[in-house]
């Protein structure tokens, strides 16, 4: 079942043509790559899609909405969440408050603050999701240690945690191992493999090629704004093997 398309999308900066007609889609339950050489377009598609940045002309669709040039917020509320790069906690605050500080409490309007028995209980199941979310990333041994005491890995992991709290269809990462040890590297998307069995989808930017084929379903491969090749199962290797791709990543253009 289809989750995410774009369709044409086109974005320009003054006379840049950053976005030339890109078109993608992503299954449910799905783990998609979208790799390139840096400035080939690819964080750029994601902030289109993640409404930081509007388009020019084209479409999102996300769980058969049209939610082309959309707030944010919105697309946190159908369930569009994503990471970045250089992840940003609240490094004085625990792993634990890091995970619950981005839910939205029925105890914090005004009118309901004083009437306890309104929200506690629905905080209270925050609380026991978030210390779940933790376990099921190993990282329940670091629940009340200061984010910002924590290795970069682990404060992707938090992340990643932090999104899972919003119960989301899709996270959209931008390069989750980045600077991140091999095995650790490998942890994080043996989480998300699990992730995925749960119904969860993920669009991921990476570089680490030798770490995150194993783990894709689907990969698009961008260069100068446009998608050059792409391809989904057995199709991956063969992508990879594509002589265009190689000379971008090999041939020095």
């Amino acid at each position: 079942m289809e989750l995410l398309r774009t369709e044409n999308i086109v974005k320009y900066f003054g006379e840049f043509k950053a976005l030339d007609n890109v078109s993608i889609s992503l299954n449910k339950a799905e783990v998609g790559l979208i790799i390139g050489p840096n400035g080939s377009g690819k964080t750029t598609l994601i902030n289109v899609i993640t409404g930081k940045l509007k388009c020019d002309s084209g479409k999102v669709i996300f769980k058969n909405i049209d939610v082309t040039n959309k707030e944010p917020h919105v697309l946190y509320h159908l369930g569009m969440v994503r990471t970045y790069q250089n992840p940003l906690p609240l490094k004085e605050m625990t792993v634990l408050e890091n995970l619950l500080v981005g839910n939205i409490s029925k105890g914090e309007h005004p009118l309901r603050a004083f009437k306890y028995s309104s929200w506690i209980y629905e905080e209270e199941q925050q609380v026991e999701r978030a210390l779940a979310i933790l376990d099921f990333l190993k990282l329940s041994h670091l629940t009340f240690q200061k984010a910002g005491e924590l290795s970069g890995g682990q404060m992707k992991l938090i992340e990643i945690g932090r999104a899972l709290m919003t119960k989301p269809n899709l996270i959209i990462m931008d390069e989750p191992i980045a600077g991140v040890a091999p095995g650790l590297a490998h942890q994080i998307f043996s989480q998300i493999l699990r992730l995925k069995k749960d119904g969860i989808s993920f669009l991921i930017i990476e570089h680490r090629l030798d770490i995150v084929l194993n783990y894709i379903d689907r990969i698009y491969v961008m260069f100068n704004g446009s998608v050059i090749a792409s391809g989904e199962g057995d199709e991956v290797a063969d992508v990879m093997s594509d002589p265009k791709v190689i000379e971008i990543y090999v041939g020095g253009k």
